[in-house]
């Protein structure tokens, strides 16, 4: 007979809006975890955090619950400038990380968080809640296979709207805490699934603006990437389109996948379309499971516990979210050096884009009339 494991505990670091998904996805969970404690510098937002979601502890400092409280996991919910600093606390404490998007605000900050990772025996995953929908994992294991052929184009649009008033957030709109613009804080999250479907970038070339929002990161950026499987990919990132969507479309050779959403996806949000003559191929690849999974936190952590159960690394790893954040920087240096090509593994520990994303520095930055 199988024993049912104990339910993981769980502490939410950063009580902000982000923290409500993650509590709304672990509540959905039930008896396979249990919140046991809020923690947010603002008192009175983890009180109410703690109020809202049944959660019997809230604190202004994680130190003091991983002293006293026994804590499986810490998800980290604060803004990005944070995210590392938290990590660690919780590693050097045993306690496994569940860590948003960006992971940290640079490579240097990433390379020293999976030293604290080696270190503990605790792990770390990165929320990256799109690769976990029946959809994309569908998808996924047709280009793993090949069914459907080659990879061969692909297009990755992250296309929002954010008003003035969305950068009044302190923490919002600079390179210091939040650590760059929509290539950052907004694409990274599609950019992820691109990855996660076409398999490692080769070299990335790109260019991005800047001018009618109060930032000081990009509000734009386009990017044209090349893949070690000779795919080709365009990736658009924006702040500033009044129509948003977001677009993932990937041709294969025999048949063109793509969905369409905006924050998630469902099933009903693809569309796949035969190469002529190809039709029942694409029918069947397309009919396989897994089916039914909308994109979402809940899809995720369900694949972390169940990694946690079995004894294994859960997904994200840290390090495979890092390949994600390298083109991040990638692109921000192509853009931000006159649109030069940059090929993975080329921004070493040295480079002042491994440092920063803003590198040697934004170039409106640099040109006063660009404002």
């Amino acid at each position: 007979m199988t024993s049912t494991p104990s339910p993981r505990t769980v502490a939410v670091v950063g009580t902000g809006g982000i923290a409500a998904a993650h509590a709304r996805a672990l509540t959905a969970l039930g008896d396979r975890v249990r919140l046991v404690a809020a923690v947010d510098v603002d008192a009175g937002r983890a009180q109410a955090f703690a109020e809202q979601w049944g959660v019997p502890r809230a604190a202004t400092d994680l130190a003091d619950v991983l002293a006293d409280t026994r804590v499986d996991l810490v998800h980290v919910c604060t803004p990005p400038s944070a995210h590392v600093p938290v990590a660690e606390q919780a590693l050097a404490a045993g306690a496994s990380v569940v860590v948003e998007k960006p992971i940290a605000l640079s490579l240097a900050e990433t390379d020293r968080l999976l030293a604290a990772e080696a270190a503990s025996t605790g792990s770390v995953a990165v929320v990256s809640q799109h690769r976990f929908g029946s959809g994309i994992r569908r998808l996924s294991s047709i280009v793993a296979d090949g069914t459907l052929g080659r990879p061969l184009v692909a297009t990755c649009l992250t296309q929002w709207y954010r008003p003035d008033e969305y950068f009044q957030v302190p923490w919002r709109g600079t390179f210091e805490v939040e650590g760059g613009g929509p290539t950052m804080g907004h694409g990274i999250h599609q950019m992820d699934v691109l990855l996660s479907v076409l398999g490692p970038w080769e070299e990335v070339s790109a260019m991005a603006s800047q001018g009618s929002r109060p930032t000081s990161t990009e509000e734009v950026s386009v990017a044209t990437v090349r893949f070690a499987s000779g795919a080709l990919a365009s990736v658009v990132n924006s702040v500033v389109s009044p129509r948003e969507t977001t677009i993932l479309r990937f041709d294969l050779e025999l048949a063109t996948v793509e969905v369409h959403h905006l924050y998630g996806y469902g099933d009903d949000d693809f569309t796949v379309t035969a190469a002529p003559g190809h039709e029942e191929a694409a029918a069947t690849a397309w009919a396989r499971e897994p089916q039914g999974v909308r994109s979402g936190h809940e899809a995720q952590f369900r694949a972390v516990l169940d990694a946690l159960d079995a004894g294994e690394v859960p997904p994200v790893p840290l390090a495979g979210a890092r390949d994600t954040l390298e083109l991040v920087a990638a692109i921000y240096r192509s853009a931000f050096t006159g649109g030069a090509p940059v090929r993975r593994g080329e921004i070493d520990a040295e480079d002042p884009f491994a440092a920063r994303m803003d590198g040697t520095g934004a170039p409106w930055a640099r040109i006063p009339s660009a404002r």
